[in-house]
């Protein structure tokens, strides 16, 4: 992202956000409508580049008789029709008298009126902002730069995602995973070409990164992978349709509750999966699905929804597939019932890749995390019976007190150190040279203390199935940090919640057991 693209993006959002300070508004209320404005901005500089080609098309035809412009030429081009009571242009230049929620309301009306694509998406509560505001919102978006280079309106648009999941904390984790590790997950999987599912998708950045990344390697993203997504909150959905298309993507993205509803029918289809699914979710209704093949491994037996998510992730997978998800660290070292499903998927050899991720990355927990990278391509290979475990816990840059990020250096770092595990070269064009030629100076992989190390299945068999990164390497040495104590009470209770869980499980096999002994007295 160029400089001047990043100065854009904070002019813009200071000026919606003083505005937003003002109209006694929470963000929640506030950021659909501004995200929308974006959209708008967006489809008229897009309708506008487009109708001068058609017109100047038009211009130099000699044939006498020409049918007349039609939306459909618009569309041929990707490009959203827009009728003149939906221009930008039109809505900047309304008298300040005149009712303007109504009129932005009416023309996201009429978008979606000519464009079935976007049925039931756009927002259309404008009213709720008073005129002043919109008039401001109107004139602050309609100034920006239109010779700036790249994806502008996109990293616009995602930008405000971060900044309004940022405000609204925990709901805001949500719908917005941060976009540094949504970008390491891209790097891993490498999604090159083919199906690309997110069962948990959020406003979409996992498929927004994945475009990019096809982008960055002189592919065009349309041609290269399909997108399908599922998201159980209506509202987020449509807020993940206009983050595609104002990124110029289309996808199959739908509203269903991934648990009890498959609905791309995923079983064994997509060569790439990723995901930020919730953590430690109780209270899912195992009759509902207890006859699904989405769970061949079985339903895990505390009330604990990790290994269902983690099995929806390796369903969905074909032969060559793989998947990147952010998963909660208690997951890695689960007991019980979860211990048995875990030690099935990690000896079908997919388990590919660990890696141990620092506090303070996401807006929902200030918990660590741990990625998880799963391969069914890597069978019959000289990965087949290894997993690259990686400590990360250490490679972050603070953002302010509350919030870590990688770089893009640190995000190729990690990436080449996974591409030296597949045998393959690294690659340095975002900055990673001097971290690559400090800890792999000849080019090829080798275990790092501290930071990588590669364990056989034997290894891990020893180790009780565990996948926590830091029984395999320890924990690097490190100063000690300042922590927050609310933050730790929270991590440490965590880590309660999953032993009473266990425990509870152990009681309940004691007593079946108990019961078993005394019927064959």
């Amino acid at each position: 992202m160029s400089i001047n693209n990043t100065e854009i993006e904070k002019r813009l959002w200071d000026a919606a956000d003083e505005l937003r300070a003002n109209s006694r508004l929470k963000a929640s209320e506030y950021s659909v409508p501004v995200l929308g404005l974006i959209f708008l901005r967006y489809a008229d500089h897009k309708f506008a580049l487009a109708d001068q080609e058609i017109k100047a098309e038009r211009a130099t035809t000699t044939t006498r008789r020409q049918r007349p412009i039609t939306k459909d030429d618009y569309h041929a081009r990707g490009v959203l029709f827009l009728p003149d009571e939906a221009r930008f242009q039109r809505l900047v230049e309304l008298p300040e008298g005149e009712n303007i929620g109504r009129a932005i309301s009416e023309a996201m009306k009429a978008i979606e009126a000519e464009n079935p694509d976007l049925k039931d998406v756009l927002p259309k509560t404008y009213n709720r902002l008073g005129n002043d505001t919109l008039v401001t919102l109107l004139k602050t978006f309609n100034a920006i730069e239109m010779d700036v280079e790249g994806d502008v309106f996109g990293q616009i648009y995602e930008y405000f995602l971060a900044q309004f999941a940022m405000s609204e904390g925990r709901r805001g984790g949500e719908f917005f995973t941060p976009t540094s590790v949504v970008k390491l997950i891209v790097e891993i999987i490498e999604p090159y070409h083919g199906f690309v599912l997110d069962p948990a998708c959020g406003s979409g950045g996992m498929f927004v990164q994945s475009a990019r990344f096809v982008r960055r390697h002189q592919r065009d993203p349309s041609a290269e992978i399909s997108v399908y997504g599922q998201e159980r909150v209506a509202e987020t959905v449509r807020l993940c349709k206009m983050n595609l298309a104002v990124h110029g993507l289309a996808g199959d993205i739908r509203q269903g509750n991934t648990y009890y509803e498959d609905i791309h029918r995923s079983a064994g289809k997509f060569d790439f999966v990723m995901a930020n699914p919730p953590f430690n979710v109780n209270r899912i209704d195992k009759d509902r699905i207890k006859d699904d093949p989405r769970f061949s491994f079985g339903l895990p037996r505390v009330d604990n929804g990790n290994y269902i998510w983690i099995q929806v992730f390796f369903s969905a997978l074909n032969a060559w597939g793989r998947a990147g998800f952010v998963m909660a660290n208690s997951a890695s070292d689960a007991r019980g019932s979860e211990l048995e499903i875990r030690k099935q998927l990690i000896q079908t050899g997919v388990v590919d890749v660990m890696v141990a991720v620092a506090s303070n990355f996401f807006y929902t927990v200030t918990l660590p995390c741990t990625l998880w990278f799963l391969d069914r391509g890597k069978a019959g290979t000289d990965r087949a019976d290894k997993v690259l475990f990686l400590d990360a816990r250490h490679i972050y840059t603070q953002v302010d007190r509350a919030h870590r990020e990688f770089t893009q250096a640190q995000i190729e770092f990690l990436a080449n150190i996974v591409r030296l595990y597949r045998g393959r070269e690294s690659e340095t064009t975002q900055g990673s040279a001097e971290l690559m030629a400090e800890h792999f100076p000849d080019g090829v992989y080798q275990d790092v203390p501290g930071l990588c190390k590669v364990a056989t299945l034997d290894e891990i068999e020893a180790q009780g199935w565990s996948l926590n990164p830091g029984r395999y390497m320890g924990v690097a040495e490190r100063e000690e940090e300042e922590f927050d104590f609310a933050e730790r009470l929270t991590e440490l209770h965590e880590e309660l919640e999953v032993l009473n869980a266990e425990a509870h499980e152990l009681e309940e096999q004691i007593a079946k057991n108990v019961i078993q002994l005394l019927s064959n007295l």
